[in-house]
């Protein structure tokens, strides 16, 4: 833990709303505001990694004009080829002055869908960390198409958060944070805490998104729920209030959601199937009996003899998705055996876990 913050690591994802301005160009005084109050945890200790959005939005108000008719993937990589240089240097001229070096990491959903590239992406960032750069992140939407892209940099700052042993994800919105109502509605406040185990946040959040992003506060909470069950701190602020991160990890009374860290969080392969949802490659769905101990507080293994049946064609070491009796998701694993071998072990007492406990993570 750094003294005066109290952490070591954090990750702070930026949003589209929190960069741009009203017309969808830069900020370029909120954005030095930010690189400020990076500095400064910087120089107490604290170890950042930045997730950012705002590569399409400022792509989107340089190109405006003088772009032909283009369908919506187009328009995207197109975007973010000419904001992705944009946005980059300005960061790298605004860390510059105060004497920090930033590096660009561009990743994609099929860049960590397998153990070995999840490894790789992260000692990336460990080395740059080693010499004291700052990782900026953000999805390379240049080469990502609508069915392998990240749900938004929400899912993926939940992701970078727990690949790299961060012990704070703070999350810079347009909003301050969730609220028990409508946030339009004067009556309404910031949820200020949310303990581990709570359910009932999807009645007070909309399914809106955001106005140049593709997320929500829906996107948010589920992200933030997820990230905190697996043992790190959630913060959604208001990245447009002055200070806000500063105020945030120092521990002063600021308006803000924080999502409380479960007291046992889980090892490091479990934190990379948790975030493996998008890379299921088939079903294996289970009866009852199994369901049951699979939910229980038991450390339990997946054991064929609990196995009604297999969707989908997977090989060996393959992340899937197990289902309940009744059709529903409850989790996901790495399976020991490709399908056809699973397919012939459907129900048979006495064999070897098709997915063993470690490789198990359960919703």
């Amino acid at each position: 833990m750094s003294g005066e913050y109290g952490y070591a690591r954090v990750v702070v994802k930026v949003g589209s709303n929190v960069l741009t301005r009203a017309d969808g160009t830069l900020d370029t005084t909120r954005m030095s505001a930010l690189v400020d109050q990076v500095a400064a945890l910087r120089r107490a200790g604290v170890e950042v990694i930045m997730v950012s959005s705002g590569a399409v939005a400022s792509g989107r108000s340089e190109m405006r004009g003088a772009v032909h008719r283009l369908d919506p993937v187009s328009a995207r990589q197109l975007f973010s080829a000419v904001g992705q240089v944009k946005l980059i240097n300005r960061y790298y001229n605004l860390f510059r002055e105060h004497g920090i070096v930033c590096g660009q990491v561009l990743t994609a959903k099929e860049n960590l869908s397998t153990r070995r590239h999840y490894l790789n992406q992260r000692n990336c960032m460990h080395v740059m960390l080693a010499n004291g750069v700052i990782p900026i992140v953000n999805e390379n939407d240049t080469i990502s198409v609508t069915e392998l892209m990240f749900t938004d940099n929400d899912e993926l700052s939940g992701l970078v958060s727990t690949m790299m042993d961060a012990e704070a994800l703070v999350i810079l919105s347009n909003i301050d944070g969730i609220f028990d109502g409508d946030p339009a509605d004067p009556s309404s406040s910031v949820i200020r805490e949310i303990a581990p185990g709570r359910d009932d946040l999807a009645q007070y959040v909309r399914a809106g998104k955001s106005e140049f992003g593709r997320g929500g506060m829906l996107t948010k909470c589920r992200i933030a729920r997820k990230v905190a069950d697996e043992g790190v701190e959630v913060v959604i602020a208001n990245g447009k209030r002055d200070n806000i991160l500063l105020d945030v990890l120092g521990g002063g009374d600021v308006v803000c959601t924080r999502f409380l860290p479960s007291s046992r969080p889980v090892s490091g392969v479990k934190r990379w199937i948790a975030h493996s949802e998008g890379f299921t490659k088939g079903e294996v769905h289970v009866n009852a009996g199994a369901c049951e101990a699979l939910q229980s507080s038991r450390a339990v293994s997946l054991l064929p003899v609990g196995v009604s049946r297999i969707e989908g064609e997977f090989e060996k070491d393959d992340i899937v998705r197990i289902v309940s009796p009744d059709g529903v998701a409850i989790g996901v694993g790495r399976v020991a055996v490709d399908s056809g071998e699973a397919r012939a072990l459907v129900g048979r007492r006495g064999a070897k876990a098709l997915i063993h406990y470690d490789y198990l993570y359960l919703d």
